[in-house]
């Protein structure tokens, strides 16, 4: 399975955002979409969510040479700040989530093995969800939609503002999942994408630039970034 973006363009009145993008993400791999504050890497997520027009271009999914369009099923998005029903408790929203997505949910699990995998106490999971830390809900969040199953999942900066040990385990299902899917991850941290990513993206003026992973160590392969990165700061 591919995903496909061709001549994709997004301006904000005459501020130009995404520059006829033209992209081909593979199955089984984490990429790391990394970009400066305002470079553009959350209004792409939210054109291929659909939640914002495009100005041109289009998106498919390709497998084995045959395209159909992306549908809403096919696209998980987990946003920097999570958005949670907060008068529901941790247990109700999850049972509401799998109830109204009974008939697409792939050999369906517990409720509370679910809540074990993302290791979520059990004092924690019939607490309202208003009353649960960023960390907390941020695994809420990542939790629908590992139950989902989505083909393509877009993180948006998703792991900034989580603890160390939140962070860590939050990497470790992401690897886990990796293998049947096209994980797209947003960072302006170049560090964490090098740490948890098998491709380096770079968006910058507007465009997607592939970065080789040649040597990660290298303090050259750093700055290589860094100067991309930096092109346009004053545009």
């Amino acid at each position: 399975m591919k995903f496909v973006i061709e001549h994709l363009s997004k301006s904000f009145e005459k501020k130009v955002v995404l520059k006829d993008i033209d992209f081909t993400f593979e199955e089984g791999k984490i990429y790391g979409l990394l970009g400066r504050n305002g470079a553009g890497k959350t209004t792409l997520f939210n054109c291929l969510n659909r939640d914002i027009k495009t100005d041109g271009g289009n998106f498919y999914i390709d497998t084995d040479g045959v395209r159909r369009e992306v549908t809403a099923e096919d696209i998980g998005y987990v946003l920097s700040t999570p958005t949670v029903p907060e008068f529901l408790t941790g247990r109700e929203f999850l049972k509401f989530f799998m109830d109204i997505n009974e008939k697409s949910i792939k050999n369906p699990k517990s409720l509370d093995e679910y809540f074990d995998y993302m290791s979520i106490e059990p004092d924690d999971r019939d607490k309202l969800l208003k009353d649960y830390s960023h960390g907390m809900k941020n695994k809420m969040q990542m939790l629908i939609n590992i139950i989902a199953q989505p083909n393509i999942l877009l993180l948006d900066e998703p792991l900034t503002s989580l603890d160390v040990v939140v962070a860590e385990e939050m990497k470790q299902i992401l690897r886990s999942l990796k293998g049947n899917r096209i994980t797209i991850f947003s960072t302006h941290i170049m560090d964490l994408a090098l740490d948890l990513c098998d491709e380096i993206v770079l968006l910058h003026h507007g465009e997607l630039e592939v970065v080789e992973k040649t040597d990660l160590d290298s303090r050259e392969f750093k700055d290589r970034i860094i100067a991309a990165l930096r092109e346009g700061e004053d545009e």
